[in-house]
Parts: structure tokens; sequence; C-alpha cells
């Protein structure tokens, strides 16, 4: 075994990515790259850094080819960006119109976060495809009305909460109530639902899982205790018996009827999959569900 090609005791090799940027870093600015060398410098074998560079020859489609003469590798051509993804048209379009979407965002507390997720996210991308950008602006517009306005560092902490399974504690403001309530619950869940933030909890003191606003929630605070999730804890289904995000165990037989003008617009929706639309005279219309809870109604 050669031993001279082996990392150093004791030291830290860096990750593939790193050191696939660090040879770009050498090959844009036409500096020696050598297997050997590198090798020793990374602390990895010289082996690796040929992988690295077959790596991004061969998939990253980067214009590099070896110099016998030098006994080093090099750019045929100007790289602009080190390229981390390839897509196609369809997959930027995709993603423009995900930006359209996080634009409802604007002027919320989590609009610096999620543009800074994005500028990450697309400034990672290969132009591998060129087109015009300006004819999609006008073709494609999102406008969102009650937007939620919940608050991103109590976001972040029930976020937090949910994936360490510990408990919480906060001030509530609940609906029906006249005054603030402290609740000690498990955190589950959090949901979008039309715009508008909720959390999904265990209430220990009730037995039961409620729904809890974000803008409603105060003075948040995270119990030094954990605790364990069910297994079959399904958002969809807590959510599936309701209307919106009021759920409930019961069963109740809705019947709403609207008028022929208002038929219009209730027909270009699905509003529960419980639903059934059964026609009337005049262009009426009878919208049937069945809903957990009443709420909302």
């Amino acid at each position: 075994m050669n031993k001279k090609n082996m990392p150093i005791a004791g030291g830290h090799s860096r990750p593939p990515l790193e050191r696939m940027h660090r040879l770009h870093d050498l090959l844009s600015n036409e500096q020696p790259v050598n297997c050997q060398q590198l090798g020793k410098d990374f602390e990895v074998s010289y082996k690796t850094i040929q992988r690295d560079l077959d790596f991004m020859r061969d998939r990253l489609n980067l214009p590099l080819e070896y110099d016998p003469t030098r006994y080093t590798f090099r750019y045929t051509e100007k790289v602009e960006a080190f390229p981390l993804l390839q897509v196609s048209e369809g997959e930027i379009l995709a993603l423009f119109v995900a930006q359209k979407v996080l634009a409802q965002y604007r002027g919320t507390p989590f609009e610096k976060t999620l543009g800074t997720a994005f500028q990450k996210l697309t400034g990672a991308l290969k132009e591998t495809v060129s087109f015009d950008l300006g004819e999609w602006g006008s073709d494609y517009s999102f406008r969102v009305t009650g937007a939620s306005a919940a608050d991103l560092e109590v976001f972040r902490l029930l976020a937090r909460a949910i994936v360490q399974r510990q408990q919480i504690s906060f001030s509530y403001q609940p609906l029906r109530a006249s005054q603030p309530e402290t609740r000690l619950v498990h955190p589950y869940h959090l949901a979008n639902v039309d715009n508008a933030w909720y959390l999904l909890a265990h209430d220990p003191q009730r037995g039961q899982i409620r729904t809890f606003a974000l803008p409603r929630i105060r003075k948040p605070e995270i119990v030094k205790k954990t605790f364990d999730r069910p297994r079959g804890f399904s958002a969809k289904k807590e959510l599936k018996g309701g209307f919106g995000v009021f759920s409930g165990t019961g069963k109740y037989a809705v019947k709403i009827r609207f008028d022929s003008f208002a038929a219009r617009l209730v027909r270009e929706r699905d509003w529960h999959p419980t639903q059934k639309i059964r026609e009337t005279k005049r262009g009426e219309i009878e919208l049937e569900m069945t809903l957990g809870a009443l709420e909302e109604m």
C-alpha cells in the first residue's frame, strides 16, 4: 500500500462538493491541478481527486482535459460558474412559477427567509437552456388576500419543538373566550390552510388534538420534556372531516342552496372530499357535504 497517498492521520478531509468547488477555483484561475499534490493538500488519496475530476467532466459536462506535458488538468474554455444542478426548460418554468407563488409572502415575516432559500436554489442552476423569461412574467400571476400574520420566530420555535418532540407552553386567545388561556401541548404538525398557518397539537389536559392559529399564539416556550407522537398520526386525516381547519368526530349532513349566480362560482371549485352537487330548478344547485365539525359553517 502506498502510504504517501493516504489521508494524513488525524486530518479532516473536505466533503466532495467542497473539494470540487476548490478544484473549479484552481482550474478557473489556471492554477496547476495535479492529483498527487492535491491529494496531499486535501488529505485524500490521489484516486479520490481523479474521481472528482471525472465527475466534473462526465456528469457536470465541464470542459476538462488532461495536459500530459504539464501533468495537470485544465479547462479548455472559460466556465462562468460551477454547476450544481442541470434542469430542463420545463423545470425552469416550474421554478419561475414557484417564485411567483412566494411573492404572496412579500411584506410578511417569512419574506426574507423564503427569498434567501429560493436564491440559494436558483443560484445553483447550470445554464443549460436559454430563453426569454419576459413573456412568462406577463403570463403568470398570483394574488392572495388575507395572508397569515404569523410571527416568524413563533414559527421557528414551533418547528423546532415538532422536530425535537418537545412540549411547549404558550398563551392562546380562543375565538369564543374573552381572555387568553395558558396551554401546555405536544406539537405534532404545522399546516398552511388557505394561506394561514395552524398548529396541530395534542392537549393532554383536554385529551384531544386541537388546532391553534399561529397569529393568536403568544409567548411560546419549549418545555424541557419530550413526548412520543403516535405512529398513526396523520394531519390529512385530522383535517379531513372539517370544512377548513376545524376538525371533529361528528358526522353532520350539511346542505347549502345557491342561486344561479352563486352556483356558477361554486361549481368551479372542489370544496370537500364528500361534496355532492345536485342541480335544481332555474340553474340553482344544492351543495351537500358530511362534516366532522360545523364551526366554519
